[in-house]
């Protein structure tokens, strides 16, 4: 088995990969860049900004929820408090047709200063980077996709990687010609590579199927976080929650309810002045839910709160999470271009639009070589390569399946191409 016929086997399943999935990541690439910049985007269409109001106090918590229930016509679900004194909060209503409203409130005078419906554009933002908008199938196929991604940054680095005196990091030739577009493909691949695999690799835990196992057995094992007895929380708090807290419920209550004020205060006692998410009971004897709004994954910080008496009945905070907990919260804020404060962002941004460019450089480069595949590799090579993707397969089913997939989809176009359609899996030429 020649170094030739591995190069070959490795370059047909990169074509493979990157023709299956291509669309999704261009996809992806987009609204992940977008999603980078949530904060000031948001700043840009509402009404984020409240007016100066000198040497005012802010509202108690009750009055400002009464005062959005009253304009929206809705029960209140949830409080934001901004750790910015100058930023309206925010109070989250249902309305008549089941759809979450967020209030933003003036908390000096308790004027709903806009709303913003079902999470506004960021929130079609975040459906369309996860498929959400297609429901579970979308969901499952942005799964397919991470897993194919991984596949593309790990046989893209072994064919980019310099061999007999070719450099990894060159561009030469005319734009006219394929030799200029296999170089920008390959240089930006070369270069991205290692942040591509790191977002590929960090999004998985949001998946359903491989994240969902991930987080139950997490869960299982309490290896992550603290036990906790079960009492479902609102949908809209589980979203918000760190994210190895998400698959546990929350300590059950009892009945009565001492007011959304003590709450704040109780909070406030324990150094949650500002910058808070607090939840309201979700069902009568349901606790109280107080999640601090973190930047970097270390900051986490969830208290249980009694509706009855207002004694702490859990405070969870990073510290209490363990080794495996730790190292997914620190993949999901760095993934989300958080964890390390603008550096982090632009470095993540980098990788969206590296890919990007890989997505529009890749079908100019296919049609360069005229639609055609790469050539069939020995047997012993295919092996070889087999053995890699049957271990991918293994570690992302859903990615395993696709694989074989794509194997009877070839065989198959090859037994019913008919002879005027201009792609043919089994037309070959040169190297890519």
């Amino acid at each position: 088995m020649t170094q030739g016929n591995v190069y070959r086997a490795i370059w047909r399943w990169h074509f493979y990969a990157g023709l299956i999935v291509l669309p999704v990541l261009a996809l992806m690439a987009v609204t992940g860049a977008l999603y980078l910049y949530k904060p000031q985007i948001e700043a840009m269409l509402y009404p984020v900004q409240t007016p100066a109001h000198s040497g005012q106090a802010m509202l108690p918590a009750s009055q400002i929820i009464a005062n959005v229930e009253r304009h929206a016509g809705g029960k209140a679900s949830q409080l934001l408090r901004p750790a910015d004194g100058t930023q309206s909060w925010r109070v989250t209503t249902g309305s008549a047709n089941g759809d979450s409203v967020v209030n933003f409130v003036d908390a000096f005078d308790g004027r709903v200063l806009g709303q913003m419906h079902d999470g506004g554009a960021m929130q079609v933002i975040r459906d369309l980077h996860s498929l959400a908008l297609t429901g579970p199938v979308g969901n499952r196929l942005v799964e397919v996709v991470a897993g194919w991604a991984i596949l593309l940054c790990i046989t893209g680095l072994y064919l980019r990687w310099p061999r007999r005196g070719q450099p990894a990091l060159t561009i030469r030739g005319r734009p006219a010609t394929r030799l200029f577009w296999r170089n920008v493909h390959g240089t930006l691949g070369f270069t991205s590579a290692a942040i591509i695999l790191f977002l590929a690799v960090t999004g998985m835990p949001w998946t359903q199927v491989w994240g969902g196992g991930l987080r139950a057995i997490i869960a299982a094992n309490g290896a992550g976080r603290p036990q906790m007895k079960v009492n479902p929380w609102a949908p809209q708090a589980k979203a918000v929650l760190p994210w190895t807290l998400r698959e546990r419920g929350g300590p059950a209550g009892t009945p009565g309810d001492i007011g959304v004020d003590a709450v704040a205060g109780v909070a406030a006692r324990r150094g949650l002045v500002s910058g808070y998410q607090l939840f309201l009971p979700a069902s009568p004897g349901a606790p109280y839910l107080v999640s601090a709004i973190t930047i970097r994954a270390d900051d986490a910080r969830v208290l249980t709160i009694a509706a009855a008496d207002g004694a702490v009945v859990q405070d969870v905070d990073w510290r209490q999470f363990g080794a495996g907990a730790r190292m997914v919260e620190w993949g999901v804020s760095t993934h989300m271009g958080q964890q390390y404060g603008e550096p982090n962002r632009l470095l993540m941004l980098a990788g969206c639009l590296c890919l990007l460019l890989l997505c529009l450089t890749a079908p100019i480069l296919w049609w360069k070589r005229g639609l055609s595949t790469p050539p069939p590799a020995s047997p012993g090579a295919l092996r070889a390569v087999a053995g890699v993707m049957l271990a991918l397969g293994l570690l992302f089913p859903l990615t395993g399946l696709s694989m074989i997939a794509a194997l009877l989809g070839e065989a198959l176009a090859r037994w019913m191409r008919p002879a005027w359609f201009p792609f043919d899996p089994g037309r070959t030429m040169g190297r890519p």
